[in-house]
């Protein structure tokens, strides 16, 4: 049974579900007033462990600046601000609006007594070595105007880190979208439940590092809430993990631990099927079979010996041409097939084949593409088995092109072309999202710029195929495999980035790290 703590951890709200669960709170008599003291307290000690004051021995107290809202964002600043100053932090406040919600005022007021400078304009703020925006929260949906938004751009300027209370000012809770402009935020505390904007990924770049502070939500006020709603959760490494068929049973075989078949490669682009039969490998799937063409299998033998490497016919510009399995061995022989990489739209006849078996099917990079071209939603819905896509975005825009636009909605988008294909969509990108047909959602919720490398797609292709391939044998669902899949993949590209930078990681190495990340 997972705990209390990692099931609110996988919860991702929208700003009206996180509104809902806050009102079921008060009605149960928590006072408004009792929540902002514990939140912002935790706030502050979080702020005090990251950055102590002062900042070195015999130093001047660390200076730190508080911008306040009109609404209970600003409240939560003012009591940091208050907490800050009892802990001998030397405080200012930026307060420019001339109404402020009544608890806020209240705090304000008390601030003032306590001697906290307060301050108007930008133009009138002192130095700082660290700001705390508390100016929206969550629930923000119109476009900030002047003075306040020229007042963010010039905050966004100082050379100094910005901490967010709950969200970045500016973002919108659901889409990410910046309204008009918002704050940079260096770090985000997220207050409660993680909101829907932190896996966006056009509101990456103004959240900074991002952690979830939890001040004790009931499960039970959360559950009352989103039962009747379609779930969006969060990734985790306990989830993934559990996920995972592990451990093996004492007795077993490889013929019980899946078979994949890979249709994979051309002579243009042979790494496509080594990169896809990389990640397969790594997957522990039972029986791994290639189809390449005939010109490759020599290469494909050096690389993979384990596998059985499929030499088919191929065309004179070295696609498959035809699929020649072994005798007695046809597609239903297979727990899953994985098809796309490297392939080239010449063998689309062997798509339009694989489209049409009653097998658990993949289909990526140029398997999606002809897809697209046979019209991907009236395809699917005559299929009879699971079928899992993986498009990246310009992928995705051609399967689904009246489909919501992904870079302004993703997780809205996914849904959408789960529910209208039937298929489980995986939509890649810096915070990928996947999707079922039941219009269910998993988020991955960190990954790294270094997988933005030509082939990391394929080594992801034979790593979800071989765990297709072994979910079918041991009745795991399909979606929590896809999604386990994208987090294995993210997490060994985070830690190869972490050894090698950014800029070390090929596809190839990629292969190299994702036993790490299970053996960690």
């Amino acid at each position: 049974m997972q705990n209390k703590q990692e099931k609110i951890s996988q919860v991702v709200v929208t700003a009206g579900q996180m509104r809902d669960i806050e009102e079921r709170i008060f009605a149960a008599k928590m006072p408004v007033v009792a929540l902002m003291e514990k939140v912002a307290g935790l706030i502050a000690r979080r702020i005090q462990d990251i950055f102590p004051n002062p900042l070195k021995k015999g130093d001047v107290p660390s200076r730190v600046g508080i911008l306040v809202g009109p609404g209970h964002n600003g409240g939560d600043a003012l009591v940091v601000a208050r907490e800050l100053h009892f802990r001998g932090y030397e405080v200012w406040i930026y307060s420019p609006f001339s109404k402020l919600k009544e608890l806020t005022s209240q705090h304000l007021q008390y601030a003032q007594s306590l001697g906290i400078p307060i301050y108007q304009t930008i133009e009138q703020l002192p130095d700082s070595d660290l700001l705390i925006d508390g100016l929206f929260g969550y629930g923000l949906e119109k476009n900030l105007t002047d003075p306040i938004a020229s007042a963010i751009n010039q905050l966004n300027e100082l050379p100094v880190p910005i901490y967010s209370i709950d969200l970045p000012s500016g973002l919108h809770t659901d889409t990410g979208e910046i309204l008009g402009t918002a704050i940079r935020a260096t770090h985000t505390f997220c207050l409660g439940l993680w909101k829907l904007a932190f896996f966006q990924d056009q509101a990456l770049e103004y959240l900074g590092k991002a952690e979830l502070i939890d001040f004790d939500i009931p499960l039970a006020d959360v559950e009352a809430v989103l039962k009747d709603t379609p779930r969006i959760k969060r990734i985790t490494s306990a989830t993934a993990l559990a996920t995972l068929p592990l451990p093996r049973p004492a007795v077993t075989h490889k013929y019980k631990e899946g078979h994949l078949l890979l249709i994979c490669g051309s002579r243009r682009y042979a790494g496509g099927a080594i990169l896809s039969g990389l990640g397969a490998r790594a997957s522990g799937v039972g029986m791994l079979s290639i189809a390449v063409p005939e010109s490759l299998k020599s290469l494909l033998v050096s690389h993979l010996p384990e596998a059985l490497i499929v030499g088919c016919p191929e065309t004179e510009t070295g696609a498959i041409a035809q699929l020649q399995l072994p005798e007695k061995t046809d597609l239903s022989s297979f727990n899953a097939i994985a098809c796309g990489p490297g392939l080239t739209r010449d063998a689309t006849p062997i798509v339009e084949e694989v489209i049409e078996s009653e097998r658990p099917l993949l289909l990526d990079a140029d398997g999606l593409n002809i897809l697209a071209q046979m019209g991907a939603i009236a395809t699917l819905k005559k299929r009879l088995a699971i079928t899992v896509l993986t498009p990246h975005t310009g992928e995705f825009e051609r399967l689904f092109p009246d489909v919501t636009d992904a870079k302004h909605d993703r997780v809205k988008a996914v849904r959408e072309a789960a529910i209208q294909s039937g298929a489980v969509v995986l939509l890649k990108g810096a915070r990928t999202a996947i999707a079922n047909p039941e219009d269910a959602v998993w988020i991955v919720p960190e990954s790294t710029p270094a997988l933005a490398r030509g082939g990391s797609g394929d080594v992801l292709t034979g790593l979800l195929g071989g765990l297709l391939a072994q979910a079918a044998t041991k009745q795991i669902p399909v979606e929590d495999i896809v999604a386990t899949a994208a987090w294995w993949h993210s997490q060994a590209g985070i830690i190869a980035a972490q050894e090698r930078t950014e800029l070390g990681v090929d596809a190839f190495t990629l292969t190299q790290y994702l036993i790490k990340v299970l053996s960690n």
